[in-house]
């Protein structure tokens, strides 16, 4: 409990498993680059006036001025608590030079401080071209990507003038000590003992039965065989890990993606599954290499209503159909193959089999994390992030592009994200240092799949 009485925020276990996934090679934050037209008159708010906005909206979000504090002996995952030192100045920070792409890759080349809050906004508020530029990270255990483009909007107002910020003065509670957050780790472990033990008498002497809940067993058997097999091939987007990154971006016409959905009754993310297989099987081309194939984890958020922080995501496994020549066979088989695996549940089932090993040691579920992220089971991860649809602004400047950050676990050289705002869809393709060339092929490459697929729909009409 913290000093009001209220139980005390514990990262979950699958926020648990992203901070135990982290590495000073691997860092596991979330984040966009984004970048802002100036306002109407032409000018743009100084680095002062912005940050001085921003610190009078973190009322609205108390966990971006909180800090995990480790549990004595690791009885239980790390909690929330108020950062008693928390200091604006620590997480909104003026960019140093003008080039607003070798911002993004230092920015994001750099894990996060775990001293403090778990989030930096970096501000170019002097971008050559007259533009305003914002390089945003914050921990996945903190954000999902939804939740990140969440934090951005946070930030943003629905109209080119700023809604007042927060009156109230923030006051830190109380950081709890160490044999107070050891009895509460205890007492939780205790209750979590007793909720298995509410189980029926039979499910506990067999907990193999289990699986034999209606319509649960073969819908587990499925999804744990779509998850392991086949295993993921080798790949030059895989292999030892660097701390350095590059984000390759591309922008779209949103109604363009939209149109191919229409024309093949298809879904937004069939076509970006679709124009990643096709951008990789054009990667592999240009090598004078086989297109082999690539499986690639695809996360599904399974979020209730009523959860508003933290992670509620599950993940498909899916073989991209990098040898089909065809846009548009490949097309019809992501989408045949993404509705099957929906259809059955599998999303949900997943999240379900992830929450019982919640109950597990901490040491077990560190490696049934470890092997979640292996390059074993998946190449890269593709992840569609809804976006703002309404034109935003930031102290009257119109948002106008925002490339999202998919992290990187270890042994995973590139991910591919997109995410939307207004008009446009925004794609981040990131990656390591090494495989800068590569993610700028993959985004050439997925923006002439569009076309290619946008062309076959037209040609259909």
């Amino acid at each position: 409990m913290d000093s009001n009485g209220s139980p005390r925020q514990r990262v979950s276990a699958l926020d648990a498993a992203f901070l135990s996934l982290e590495s000073p090679q691997a860092p596991m934050h979330v984040g966009w680059a984004a970048l802002f037209a100036p306002r109407a008159d032409g000018s743009r708010p100084g680095f002062e006036e912005v940050r001085s906005h921003i610190a009078g909206r973190l009322g609205r979000a108390p966990r971006y001025r909180q800090r995990l504090v480790e549990v004595p002996l690791g009885l239980d995952d790390p909690v929330w608590v108020d950062d008693p030192g928390f200091d604006i100045a620590d997480h909104v920070l003026r960019a140093g030079h003008g080039d607003f792409q070798r911002l993004a890759d230092e920015v994001l080349s750099a894990p996060l401080a775990h001293g403090r809050a778990l989030w930096e906004l970096w501000l170019a508020d002097e971008l050559p071209d007259g533009r305003f530029g914002v390089v945003g990270k914050a921990h996945h255990c903190l954000v999902d990507g939804l939740s990140a483009v969440e934090l951005m909007a946070l930030l943003l107002d629905p109209g080119p003038e700023p809604e007042s910020g927060d009156d109230e003065v923030w006051e830190p509670r109380d950081a709890p000590g160490a044999m107070k957050l050891a009895a509460e780790a205890v007492r939780h472990r205790a209750e979590q003992t007793l909720d298995v033990a509410r189980l029926p008498l039979g499910y506990a002497r067999r907990p193999s039965r289990l699986l034999e809940l209606p319509g649960q067993g073969w819908r587990a058997t499925r999804a744990l065989l779509h998850t392991a097999t086949p295993a993921a091939p080798p790949s030059r987007l895989n292999g030892a890990m660097a701390p350095a990154r590059h984000l390759a971006c591309l922008a779209r016409s949103l109604e363009d993606i939209r149109t191919i959905k229409r024309q093949f009754d298809t879904t937004v993310n069939d076509v970006l599954l679709t124009a990643t297989a096709g951008a990789l099987r054009g990667l592999a081309l240009g090598r004078d290499e086989p297109p082999g194939e690539i499986k690639a984890m695809v996360p599904v958020s399974v979020e209730a209503p009523s959860e508003r922080w933290g992670n509620r995501l599950a993940f498909l496994f899916l073989a991209l159909p990098t040898a089909e020549a065809d846009p548009v066979w490949r097309l019809r088989e992501v989408h045949v193959a993404m509705r099957e695996r929906k259809r059955e549940g599998e999303p949900e089932t997943i999240d379900a089999v992830f929450n019982a090993v919640a109950y597990a040691p901490r040491t077990v579920r560190r490696i049934v994390s470890g092997i979640l992220a292996s390059p074993r089971l998946s190449n890269l991860t593709v992840s569609n992030i809804p976006g703002p649809r309404e034109p935003m602004y930031l102290m009257g400047c119109e948002a106008k592009l925002a490339y999202p950050v998919v992290p990187l676990t270890h042994g995973h050289g590139i991910s591919i994200g997109m995410t939307t705002i207004q008009d446009q869809a925004c794609f981040g393709i990131y990656a390591q240092a090494d495989l800068a060339e590569d993610a700028e092929r993959l985004a050439r490459g997925i923006d002439e799949e569009i076309d290619e697929l946008l062309a076959r729909s037209e040609r259909m009409a």
